[in-house]
């Protein structure tokens, strides 16, 4: 197929557009600046100059494609406006992508994130809370799966909280940054809360499993880790940067705290048996050793 990727730099995005190039598809890779297109060209996609805000853009490149995947988020966490203006952002981008596949059977995979249900690992079966600070990106996400109705072949594949590596990415990559800048390795609540993890390259395989062969209205974890609690994972931080760890109050952690905070362990039974996807990559706690000391 030939992959109209948004987001196709990044770190989940150049494992994606590798693991599609290496299995014979061909990437088309939306890209911002002359830094993303030098590396996107390096790694052997074409290109397309454009942002999530530009939806003539972004409807013209769907249009020559076979499939695409979306990956694309401003993520910039620095306030909650900044949050609000960048989930509608990206809402406008599906909803200009999604009206041109309309009718075609082309697949469209999106990006999610793992559902928190407490008590218990969140499943493929679980609904995402929209009534969070990103909650609007789960309503635009079902409405993308919606065009299973109208001839999509729309599927989400749900990211855990931290994808990683070589100890770099998500929710303990910002964790790792907050504590260089700070000098101190903290965290919301008292650290039991459990994140689950992926390495970027088994996530980027199960995105192309997705645009293969995933059936229309579907949703898949890309989960290999269930849930490492928080205080482990700072741990192991702390111990790379040799730095204090310091737990903080939910209220002092800035607008994130409520989401750092909540204990979210996911399964990806269902992934695994459905697809055939088996992680094979380093786990977090053991990827975060690749952290640079100072």
């Amino acid at each position: 197929m030939h992959v109209f990727v948004t987001g196709a730099t990044g770190l989940v995005g150049s494992a994606v557009t590798a693991e599609l190039l290496g299995n014979g598809h061909t990437v088309l890779a939306l890209v911002r600046s002359d830094t993303s297109e030098q590396a996107a060209v390096q790694a052997g996609a074409k290109t397309v100059r454009g942002s999530l805000a530009d939806l003539d853009v972004l409807r013209a490149a769907v249009a020559q494609a076979d499939g695409v995947i979306h990956l694309a988020f401003s993520n910039d966490f620095s306030s909650t406006e900044a949050v609000i203006a960048s989930v509608a952002e990206e809402t406008a981008a599906l909803e200009a992508m999604g009206a041109e596949l309309v009718g075609t059977g082309r697949p469209f995979v999106t990006v999610s994130g793992t559902p928190a249900t407490p008590g218990r690992p969140s499943t493929e079966a679980d609904a995402l809370a929209t009534d969070s600070l990103v909650g609007g990106r789960s309503t635009a996400v079902a409405a993308v799966i919606a065009l299973a109705e109208r001839g999509v072949r729309s599927s989400a594949v749900r990211l855990p909280r931290t994808v990683h590596n070589r100890g770099d990415g998500g929710f303990a990559g910002l964790l790792t940054q907050m504590a260089r800048a700070t000098g101190a390795v903290t965290y919301p609540g008292d650290g039991t809360q459990r994140w689950p993890a992926v390495h970027a390259l088994d996530a980027a395989v199960l995105f192309r499993l997705a645009l293969e062969k995933a059936e229309a209205g579907t949703y898949w974890h890309a989960v290999a880790d269930e849930g490492d609690q928080v205080r482990d994972i700072a741990a192991v931080i702390a111990r790379r940067l040799n730095l204090p760890v310091t737990p903080v109050p939910v209220e002092e952690f800035g607008p994130l705290g409520q989401i750092f905070a909540a204990d979210q362990p996911s399964s990806s039974a269902h992934t695994r048996a459905t697809l055939a996807w088996e992680p094979k990559h380093p786990s977090l706690l053991a990827d975060l050793e690749n952290i640079q000391s100072p």
